[in-house]
């Protein structure tokens, strides 16, 4: 990128007006997200069609990819966190080689996953919560997720630093070219190739790789301001650590979601793999809210980190008012809607009684509690885009290790299947409480800093 582009960038991040900054990076993370989050729900709708055991292996499966993700995210959030704040200082060097370090950190580590879980598949899968019934599925799909672990932490770094450096469109073509190709080629080889679930598990692998070709492709042209060069990699211990440090919030939030996720299936295993695969379908219903809330958050991020690099203050003060207001007024309103069409949306996956029963009830729970979820978000997101890894790291954990997995490993003891269903949105609403404090002292904060 040129200096009078990397100038112009510059521009656009500290002088466009807060509000129409963070709805135009939000947009196109929207976009991407809902694709994304499209692709799950045409990949359980196509599995389920299988079997109730194959439908309930893509929740099991579910959980590997969160676990393969949040080391994604970590180097992928700690290294974009630091290449944002660093640009708002005019640091392009340093930007580098926060970019390259995270890229390379990311891909050893795939690497890594790769061959360790392909070692210890049987105990890894069963560990996540499988049934006996259930395990077959769940090999036959997960072995092909793992051999596309390389492809998923890395495209997490690149989606990152694109979205940190204000990009969100050039991430969005990277992550919707591969979640379309997915939901074209799963019927192909599940249907026509009449591979089954294992059809489906080399349908994401393949569209893996498609995505972090065309991710890598754009910093090859030199599109962002960082780059990804080997020259510029660093393996210091105090510049890894800043990377890791950074991102353990993603870790941690992404890595207790895949621990909730695994606990829940255990918790939900004694009552039939109906209940596994009703809670399955009703997860991956409330990730269409959830993500929507997501890409909103992630437009602010790049504003939050670059205006605090350049301290800008006032700028980031508004940006997270504006933001916090924005994504509570949405997520109410497509929790509504979800709520009212729970059980027509829950049908349309297993149509079994049990399933749509026990889904859609799940469902209405959490929708009903969603409308916290903002406040979560906004407190953990903030804190991790200015580099403040201690309120962020704890603020990611608060849902669900704090309440979340205690509630679920408490309440089917007492409540039966209603326990299973309602600890998620009681996790929601207990973590609220706690976020909001951090939030109005930060605002507070940023006030004071600002007027000094």
């Amino acid at each position: 990128m040129s200096m009078k582009n990397n100038s112009k960038q510059f521009e656009k991040m500290t002088k466009t007006p807060v509000k129409k900054l963070i709805n135009t990076l939000a947009v196109p993370t929207i976009i991407s997200m809902m694709v994304t989050i499209f692709y799950n729900l045409a990949d359980t709708y196509f599995v389920s069609k299988i079997s109730v055991a194959a439908s309930g292996a893509t929740g099991i499966i579910f959980g590997l990819m969160g676990i393969i993700q949040a080391f994604g995210f970590m180097f992928g959030h700690g290294s974009g966190s630091c290449v944002s704040r660093k640009l708002g200082a005019k640091d392009i060097d340093a930007a580098s080689r926060y970019c390259s370090t995270g890229f390379f950190l990311a891909l050893g580590f795939g690497i890594l996953m790769l061959a360790g879980g392909l070692l210890f598949l049987d105990p890894l899968i069963k560990g996540l919560g499988s049934t006996e019934t259930i395990l077959p599925y769940a090999k036959a799909y997960g072995k092909y997720i793992l051999m596309a672990t390389p492809a998923m932490t890395t495209s997490c770094v690149m989606n990152n630093i694109l979205r940190y450096e204000g990009m969100a469109s050039l991430a969005m073509v990277g992550l919707t070219t591969g979640a379309v190709l997915n939901i074209a080629l799963d019927p192909l080889f599940i249907f026509t190739f009449d591979m089954g679930i294992t059809g489906a598990g080399v349908a994401t692998a393949l569209s893996q790789y498609v995505s972090m070709a065309i991710l890598l492709s754009m910093f090859l042209r030199g599109k962002p301001q960082s780059k990804i060069k080997l020259r510029f990699v660093s393996l210091s211990p105090r510049f890894v650590w800043q990377i890791i440090a950074t991102g353990a919030p993603s870790l941690a939030r992404q890595g207790m979601n895949s621990v909730s996720t695994m606990i829940m299936n255990i918790q939900a295993a004694p009552f039939g793999d109906e209940c596994i695969a009703a809670m399955s379908v009703s997860a991956k219903c409330m990730m269409f809210i959830f993500s929507v809330c997501i890409g909103i958050g992630q437009g602010f991020q790049p504003v939050c980190s670059f205006n605090y690099g350049a301290k800008l203050f006032d700028r980031v003060r508004d940006a997270l008012k504006y933001t916090w207001k924005l994504a509570t007024i949405v997520t109410a309103t497509l929790s509504g809607i979800m709520f009212a069409l729970a059980p027509t949306v829950v049908a349309l996956f297993r149509n079994e009684a049990a399933v749509v029963s026990i889904g859609t009830a799940a469902t209405r729970f959490a929708c009903a509690a969603l409308c916290f979820l903002p406040t979560v978000m906004m407190a953990n997101m903030a804190f991790q885009s200015i580099g403040r890894t201690g309120p962020a790291f704890f603020l990611a954990l608060a849902q669900n290790g704090l309440f979340f997995i205690p509630l679920v490993l408490i309440l089917p003891h007492f409540i039966g299947v209603t326990g299973i269903e309602i600890s998620q949105p009681l996790g929601y609403v207990l973590s609220a409480g706690i976020a909001t404090p951090y939030l109005f002292s930060f605002l507070k904060e940023l006030k004071k800093t600002h007027l000094d």
